[in-house]
């Protein structure tokens, strides 16, 4: 089906099922027909992946994904759009909608079931209330993902593609930058929505790494450190992780001069390796 971008044809399509946007769940659906080809062009798509979407709108970019990919799941969590999704997804046989959470779905399991001898990526157009949560499902769950290619709020796209170590930067930019290398693709305008909705949107990518993992002993404990130092961050990162975590100023004050750095530093001006080398020395302390 080759007008789901057509407004006149979505209306009716939405009109016919009596289907209208849940503010709740973030629902705009996209109706610029250039967005969802370029995202499964540049979202790592294509022969021996499967690829995982999250939130299948009315199926745009499901039908561009299932175009490309040797197997499409994509996972809604609104069941009012399944008999939807049956009309427009039609044709692709290679697509299996699944009526739940994502938050709820072991990603272990769902490779292991449904993408047996494929190469695996996320694509999708995120709610932008949860975006940051969904990511981190993914990069935390560290199962067999070879990219996560997401459509976002611009503002997120900014924080999210950041260096660490400069002022966009925040606790995700360093998770993100723990878990592999984020780059932002293409922008896209609040026009390209139906509903369209206050603020523009990017799309990025987000290539899975494990760059850092052996520079961690205590990975929960180095996530700690991060949280505490980016919840207080006008504050001196001494002073956030100190009140914070329980752990001696003093002590803290220790850590800095042996990494030779400033008693007055905030956590802006660490980088990753900064930042590692900074609670690899604190575990001692915890």
């Amino acid at each position: 089906m080759d007008n789901l971008t057509n407004i006149g044809f979505v209306k009716e399509l939405l009109s016919r099922h009596d289907f209208n946007f849940s503010k709740g769940l973030g629902q705009n659906f996209l109706i610029n027909p250039s967005v969802c080809p370029k995202i499964a062009e540049m979202g790592n798509v294509k022969k021996g992946f499967g690829v995982i979407e999250v939130g299948t709108g009315i199926g745009v970019l499901t039908a561009e994904l299932a175009k490309r990919a040797d197997k499409v799941v994509a996972v809604e969590i609104d069941k009012r759009l399944l008999p939807i999704l049956s009309e427009t997804l039609a044709e692709y046989k290679n697509v299996k909608v699944i009526n739940d959470d994502i938050m709820n779905i072991d990603l272990h399991k769902l490779i292991e079931d449904e993408f047996e001898g494929m190469e695996v990526a996320v694509c999708a157009n995120l709610p932008y209330y949860i975006t940051s949560p969904i990511i981190m499902h993914f990069l935390e769950s560290n199962a067999r993902i070879n990219s996560i290619t997401v459509m976002v709020q611009k503002e997120a796209a900014d924080r999210l593609c950041a260096s660490v170590g400069t002022r966009q930067s925040g606790a995700i930019t360093v998770a993100v930058n723990y878990y592999g290398n984020a780059q932002l693709l293409f922008n896209v305008s609040r026009g390209s929505f139906m509903p369209a909705p206050n603020v523009d949107s990017a799309v990025i990518r987000i290539d899975v790494e494990k760059k850092y993992k052996l520079e961690t002993e205590n990975e929960k404990f180095f996530f700690k450190v991060v949280k505490a130092a980016f919840s207080q961050r006008r504050k001196t990162i001494a002073n956030s992780v100190s009140s914070m975590m329980n752990i001696n100023k003093q002590k803290v004050y220790e850590v800095l001069k042996k990494m030779g750095l400033s008693e007055n530093m905030r956590v802006e001006q660490f980088d990753m390796e900064s930042l590692i080398e900074f609670s690899e020395n604190l575990k001692e302390y915890q």
